[in-house]
């Protein structure tokens, strides 16, 4: 019989959590984000995120075969990946933009740097902002719900925008940026439905509350210092998405407790440096993509440190 020994590194612990069924609940969860956006923009919306999940799983699928690698598509992070960028596209984004921007999300972000669980950034994040890069006209071609069709929409301003200009008459209410009745990306408008998307990877165990909570109250703490609305910045603009679905990906943020809070705590210093002295209105972003890079240090400073006790004779 040719017995072989199979030698793999720590941890050496089973579980019954898989990539597929930990993507499946963030799939569940931004559900609500999701259908809110195509209520509130209409079926445009649902046509750019479709353009990118379908983008998103075929550039996996044939890039792993053209290098000869294990088909990771069925382990639903491609539409992660997916969703997440459709959710941080304007509607009008031109859709071979939209294609343009999920080829680098997994692609270039992704499978370059070794596929799921390698790569040092958040895909939809750094396409974004790649994307903003390249074609800032449309990345920030505002439309108001309820005009999305492209023969007559109105451009709009975001609340962040509208807020940084001290235009009071495009200033939603908190009931509107609760429901989403604003300009801005698809899946970032409605407050309301990534709060409940967060509650249930909450509950279902698949994220802590340490790196959103920090990341939140710290954007709501230093904006109550710099005398500004703390519950309207809070509620525009992607910090919500952000923090719930972006700073918590388990490749690219800190695995230990006080490495997630400082993870969230510099997300927030970012965002409101970027929000109030910067010449961009939003900051979220740019944060996760920078606290993204110094995650490797955050984790060798937060790491559990061996009990090491004096042998006795």
């Amino acid at each position: 019989m040719d017995n072989k020994l199979i030698s793999s590194v720590s941890p050496h612990f089973t579980s019954r959590r898989t990539t597929q069924n930990i993507m499946l609940d963030v799939i569940i969860a931004l559900m609500p984000a999701a259908v809110a956006s195509v209520v509130i923009f209409g079926l445009r919306s649902l046509l750019v995120i479709c353009v990118c999940v379908a983008t998103c799983m075929v550039s996996e699928f044939l890039f792993e075969k053209l290098c000869k690698r294990e088909n990771t598509v069925m382990d639903l992070s491609s539409i992660v990946t997916g969703l997440l960028l459709a959710f941080n596209l304007p509607v009008s984004i031109p859709v071979w933009q939209a294609v343009f921007g999920s080829m680098v999300a997994i692609i270039v972000v992704k499978q370059l740097f070794g596929g799921i669980g390698q790569n040092f950034a958040n895909p939809a994040i750094t396409a974004r902002i790649i994307m903003m890069t390249a074609f800032s006209g449309t990345m920030t071609n505002w439309v108001f719900p309820g005009t999305a069709k492209m023969t007559d929409a109105v451009s709009s301003a975001t609340p962040l925008v509208a807020a940084a200009k001290g235009t009071t008459s495009m200033i939603p209410s908190y009931l509107d940026l609760l429901l989403g009745k604003h300009a801005g990306c698809l899946g970032e408008t409605c407050a309301a439905a990534i709060i409940l998307g967060g509650i249930y990877l909450l509950v279902r165990g698949v994220i802590s509350w340490h790196t959103p909570v920090a990341f939140i109250a710290t954007v709501a703490l230093m904006s109550l210092i710099c005398g500004k609305d703390a519950l309207y910045q809070v509620l525009s603009g992607g910090l919500l998405l952000g923090a719930v679905f972006m700073a918590t990906d388990y490749a690219t943020t800190p695995p230990t407790k006080w490495g997630k809070v400082i993870f969230g705590i510099g997300c927030g210093l970012i965002t409101i440096l970027i929000r109030f002295w910067g010449n961009l209105p939003e900051g979220v972003s740019f944060s996760i993509l920078l606290m993204n890079i110094l995650t490797p240090y955050i984790s060798k400073l937060t790491q559990n440190k061996p009990l090491v006790g004096e042998a006795k004779v």
